[in-house]
């Protein structure tokens, strides 16, 4: 018999093994996570709800199609959380908003929470985020401040902290999140997981973001083959998305199999430490980034180092940030305003100041910055870079004590690059700094690239639950 605390250590494909074989079954596991949800929350903060009891329905059931042998889909029995910036039905979605009101049907899922209920998935619970996920930390006026597996006296990063610290603290090994200019990918350094943003469009959305376009859903996992297996499972058209994309010919899981024996063998990785100079990079983070850049090619990769070819575009993300906070903003009514972040209401007011010109104009500069990047990728498969200058800082602030007054962009400056060209992007940890806080290498490929992201993700090892 599998003791429970070791059911909160395995991954997805393990605990999908373990139900094939009959070792233990999705009540089991389910159980041990909810526990385990029950334990970390009053220190860490990872949930916003805590569906206890539609868990253990869900549960029962997989339980018994495993044992009759008709398990329902690609997740059947899994535990998985869900970031409360997307609608799943049974309850409201926050989005850390106390001008969310708790009433109202919420009988609707986003899609992505739609394939996980198809697939099986045992939905045990809403995960944090800041007011309506607009910073790149978790803290909110509705559920307070999101704590670091590593040291909860710093910060899980945002904007899918919640999400972050849940796959990383053993409460579920899968979590949906989204990234609208590192919502992934931050929390995921922060907090030694590996997290996906997908090609724009790969996963439908439903209700559309507020920050349009550049707003993605994506997996939180341990591994990469984790993080294909729900990619699989959320990826292809829905109708309440017009820009969603058909899935691909050949399923993830399929493809990163098929590459196993391979590796990461003649893939092209552009190394850029710092964007040229553009960044300033903590000693610490730059010693781990390099070594597991090294370690890409020793396994064959051809590496070298290169810079893309463009200057920090953060004008460009602030006009369609700000301005996406001002049309959420305007919809609120002035009673319902003054309930807000006050960060969130500051930006929002910078957004109103901007004309339909700016607008306009950061358009045309997105464009070219996403013609720059197929032109570099016509060169190299991948660019590898930090996934953050920086380790996780004090809970509770917007960027760090020795910052300045910056907004949240000034300190991710290799992210956000990524969400105004819309290609995927992965974070895997690679190792810690001096006082044990992670460290993240980031990995991009051209737009439609996933599978070579996948692949190079593949060659670090599955992170261990704290």
């Amino acid at each position: 018999m599998t003791e429970p605390s070791e059911l909160t250590k395995l991954t997805a494909r393990q605990l999908l093994a373990g139900y094939r074989a009959g070792t233990f079954s999705p009540l089991d596991a389910t159980r041990a996570v909810l526990a385990r949800i029950e334990e970390i929350q009053p220190t860490l903060n990872a949930f916003v709800r805590i569906d206890t009891e539609p868990a253990l329905a869900q549960a029962r059931a997989a339980t018994k199609r495993w044992r009759t042998g008709e398990p329902q889909g690609l997740l059947d029995g899994v535990p998985v959380s869900v970031k409360d910036t997307l609608l799943q039905a049974g309850g409201p979605t926050y989005k850390g908003s106390n001008t969310t009101s708790d009433k109202g049907s919420w009988s609707e899922d986003a899609p992505a929470v739609a394939r996980l209920r198809e697939h099986g998935a045992v939905l045990v619970g809403k995960t944090t985020t800041p007011e309506f996920g607009w910073k790149g930390v978790t803290d909110s006026p509705r559920t307070g401040v999101t704590r670091n597996p590593h040291d909860p006296g710093r910060t899980s990063g945002g904007s899918s902290g919640g999400s972050a610290v849940a796959v990383a603290a053993g409460a579920g090994p899968l979590s949906l999140g989204t990234d609208g200019g590192g919502s992934i990918r931050i929390p995921a350094s922060f907090c030694g997981v590996l997290g996906l943003k997908a090609t724009y469009g790969r996963v439908p959305l439903y209700p559309a973001s507020s920050f349009g376009s550049l707003s993605h859903v994506g997996p939180i996992a341990r591994d990469a083959a984790d993080a294909a297996l729900l990619l699989d499972v959320i990826s292809g058209a829905d109708p309440r998305d017009p820009t969603a994309l058909e899935p691909p010919a050949h399923a993830y899981s399929a493809a990163l199999a098929e590459d196993a024996a391979a590796g990461v063998k003649g893939l092209r990785i552009a190394y850029s430490p710092s964007f040229g100079g553009q960044v300033a990079v903590r000693p610490e983070v730059a010693a781990a980034v390099r070594g597991a850049v090294t370690r890409l090619a020793e396994l064959g990769a051809y590496v070298e180092e290169a810079d893309p070819d463009f200057a920090d575009p953060i004008g460009v993300f602030h006009i369609l940030w700000n301005t996406g906070a001002a049309r959420l903003v305007e919809q609120l009514g002035a009673e319902q305003r003054e309930l807000l972040d006050p960060g969130l209401r500051r930006t929002a007011a910078r957004g109103a100041r901007l004309s339909a010109i700016d607008l306009v104009a950061a358009g045309e500069a997105r464009v070219e910055l996403g013609r720059r990047m197929a032109r570099f990728h016509q060169r190299y498969d991948l660019l590898a870079t930090p996934t953050l200058p920086i380790t996780a800082f004090e809970a509770g602030r917007e960027a760090p004590a020795d910052s300045g007054p910056q907004r949240w962009a000034g300190w991710t400056p290799f992210t956000y690059p990524f969400n105004l060209t819309q290609q995927p992007a992965v974070t895997v940890p690679v190792g810690a700094d001096p006082e044990g806080l992670p460290i993240g290498l980031q990995l991009i490929a051209a737009r439609y690239g996933e599978r070579a992201v996948l692949r190079a993700a593949a060659a670090f090892p599955a992170s261990e639950p704290r």
